[in-house]
């Protein structure tokens, strides 16, 4: 047993003596340097966000506003189809408790039986009234005639006979006229009695009618194709039970599927860099194997702050190219949108340039040399080479340990264009320094 023991123990040193060779040889000759190709090609500057869609025109579906006209302020909504059902023109979106109308209607049926009552009552009155008015006026032209008969018969009886019958001719016939203004003036009291009555009888039938075309409207239909969106109300979106106010009695909305736009927010870092027009690619969470592209059409002007977030951000709307009936409202995407963009050029890593003096570009490149190079733009991964390499050049992405003490490979077309504004504003500096030197010189 004892001997066992000490060949395992013997065993194990071996292995591990070995694996410790083995490695450390190995360890030794990997070189630590990662080289980088210069490539050539289309250089992209993207600003990659996350947005949501939303379709970029939608149809508000109501309730029955009109109600507010017979002081009913707030609607409960009885039933409702699910949220995101596809309907179509006509179909049932949800119904409305019709009881508090209801019982209006009733009231103004009972008030338009009074005024139809009364109607009829006035109107028999001003029959009966005009008649008497005008038997009088007949009598009277009777009780004319009469008296001008008395008269015509008492041309032989004495002058004060003749002149009393005369008086009576007058007298009725004054009665006549006064009997023919009362017709004339009763006339006119009773048609406005008439038209009045009238005038509430058609307002109270109107307003019946009115309320029965409302109580039609308490079942809400879809006024267009579309897909079912609720509103939502305070945080709460509107479900049966829900009440709506008739000042604002917006139930739903149906979006037009056919045309989305996702609506992103860029950082206030990047905004500078987007403008309308500018092409995008499109992906969705929901559909990884899909891609859409989208054209920016709207950069918001004035920033804001998203919740949970301490940076001020800009509302960019994008719209998508494509119509896809897989496209919901409120679906994720993920946009790049294509800042800038330039064609067979050359480009590093960010992390193959170094910087000397703060105005001298370098790299290093496989060669030995520790070259400038002009740099143009950038990404956030690479940066555009516009002097001082060619395609398929190597560079180190870290500092190689012969670079520490390397003088750089000048470029001769950028001689006397580094640091231009540091030294413009250096140069007066020193010029006036001389001139103070020079005047506290003592003259020979």
């Amino acid at each position: 047993m004892k001997k066992n023991l000490i060949y395992v123990a013997i065993g194990s040193v071996v292995v591990i003596g070995a694996l410790y060779f083995f490695f450390a040889s190995g360890s030794a000759g990997v070189e630590n340097d990662i080289l980088a190709s210069v490539k050539k090609g289309e250089f992209r500057v993207e600003i990659t966000t996350t947005g949501e869609l939303e379709a970029l025109r939608s149809v508000q579906v109501f309730g029955p506003a009109e109600a507010r006209r017979f002081r009913i302020g707030n609607f409960t909504i009885d039933k409702m189809v699910d949220e995101g059902t596809v309907v179509k023109k006509g179909d049932f979106i949800c119904s409305i408790d019709k009881t508090e109308l209801f019982g209006r209607l009733e009231d103004r049926r009972l008030d338009l039986e009074q005024t139809r009552a009364q109607y009829e009552q006035i109107q028999l009155d001003t029959s009966l009234n005009l008649r008497v008015e005008r038997d009088n006026i007949l009598n009277q032209e009777y009780i004319v005639q009469e008296q001008e008969l008395i008269l015509e018969q008492s041309q032989f009886e004495p002058p004060a006979i003749i002149k009393q019958n005369e008086y009576n001719v007058e007298k009725a016939k004054r009665e006549l006229d006064q009997a023919r203004e009362r017709y004339r003036i009763k006339s006119l009291q009773e048609k406005a009695r008439m038209m009045e009555i009238a005038a509430k009888l058609r307002e109270d039938e109107l307003e019946v009618n009115q309320m029965v075309e409302v109580l039609d409207k308490f079942v809400v239909t879809a006024p267009q194709d579309g897909m079912v969106i609720y509103v939502d109300y305070r945080g709460n979106k509107v479900k049966e039970g829900s009440q709506i106010t008739s000042w604002n009695p917006v139930v739903a909305t149906l979006p037009d599927l056919t045309t989305m736009q996702s609506i992103t927010y860029v950082n206030e870092v990047d905004i500078r860099r987007v403008r309308v027009g500018q092409q995008v690619e499109l992906g969705m969470d929901a559909f990884p194997d899909k891609k859409y592209t989208g054209e920016v059409t709207k950069v918001a002007n004035v920033g804001q702050q998203r919740p949970n977030s301490d940076a001020k951000v800009f509302e960019v709307m994008v719209i998508v190219n494509e119509s896809d009936p897989m496209l919901r409202p409120s679906m994720t995407s993920s946009n790049t949108i294509i800042a800038d963009q330039l064609d067979d050029v050359l480009y590093v890593p960010l992390e193959a340039v170094n910087v000397e003096n703060d105005s001298i570009n370098y790299v290093y490149m496989r060669n030995g040399v520790k070259q400038e190079v002009l740099l143009g733009m950038t990404n956030a991964n690479d940066v555009v080479i516009e002097k001082g390499l060619n395609a398929g050049d190597y560079v180190y992405l870290n500092t190689p340990n012969w670079g520490s003490n390397l003088t750089v490979n000048l470029l001769e077309e950028l001689n006397g264009k580094r640091n231009r504004d540091k030294q413009e504003e250096e140069e007066p500096v020193a010029e006036a320094s001389s001139a103070g030197r020079r005047s506290s010189m003592p003259s020979p």
